[in-house]
């Protein structure tokens, strides 16, 4: 998916002038009243999508541990992938609908740091759709079997409830976050609805 770049879309006097949140305001308006009502929300009732992703030299910094901003791009290849799974090809659904997503808005929490050699799952779900836009929620987690030998490194922790509730059957919550998504045409970079057929196709059970 592409990012939303305020210097592209200003040009021509793109209602994006005042920022990606308002231009998705204005967007959401404008949507409702084309189709004759109010724009919506429905919640998702798919399933969620997990990718595998490796800790590479390349990923991390200075510190040993994964730079901050390629959470961002472990998040965008396990949307990719997760539309890939629904039959949605990004080139070719540019190709043949004319329009493409573009990222708006992120917003992330850092829990715990990822190391190299890690192997990590990305989650991906649909957790809110209106008629231009989407909200995906997405965490990065760190695999049970690295957390079993991080953990033999140190103290035991007592099980039981007391135990961290962050150890779930996937492994541990290393970085969550919500990304909202906007439908723009390809040529033009204005925004526009997403086609009811890609709608329909994200909202439905896995």
């Amino acid at each position: 998916m592409a990012s939303q770049k305020t210097t592209q879309l200003n040009e021509g006097g793109n209602p994006l002038k005042h920022g990606p949140r308002d231009w998705l305001r204005q967007t959401a308006g404008a949507a409702a009243h084309s189709a004759g009502s109010a724009a919506h929300a429905v919640a998702s009732v798919g399933a969620t999508f997990s990718w595998p992703v490796r800790v590479y030299w390349e990923d991390t910094d200075a510190g040993g541990i994964v730079f901050y901003a390629n959470y961002l791009k472990f998040f965008e290849r396990a949307r990719t992938e997760w539309l890939r799974s629904l039959g949605i090809e990004q080139q070719r659904l540019k190709e043949s609908s004319g329009g493409m997503f573009v990222v708006a808005e992120t917003s992330l929490r850092y829990l715990r740091p990822a190391r190299l050699d890690d192997e990590l799952i990305v989650t991906a779900s649909l957790l809110e759709a209106g008629r231009a836009s989407m909200i995906i929620s997405q965490q990065v987690l760190l695999k049970s079997e690295h957390v079993a030998e991080r953990s033999s490194l140190k103290k035991p922790a007592p099980a039981g409830p007391s135990a961290s509730a962050a150890v779930a059957n996937l492994g541990t919550i290393l970085c969550e976050g919500s990304i909202r998504i906007g439908w723009v045409d390809a040529a033009s970079m204005q925004p526009a609805r997403i086609p009811a057929a890609i709608l329909e196709r994200l909202s439905s059970p896995a």
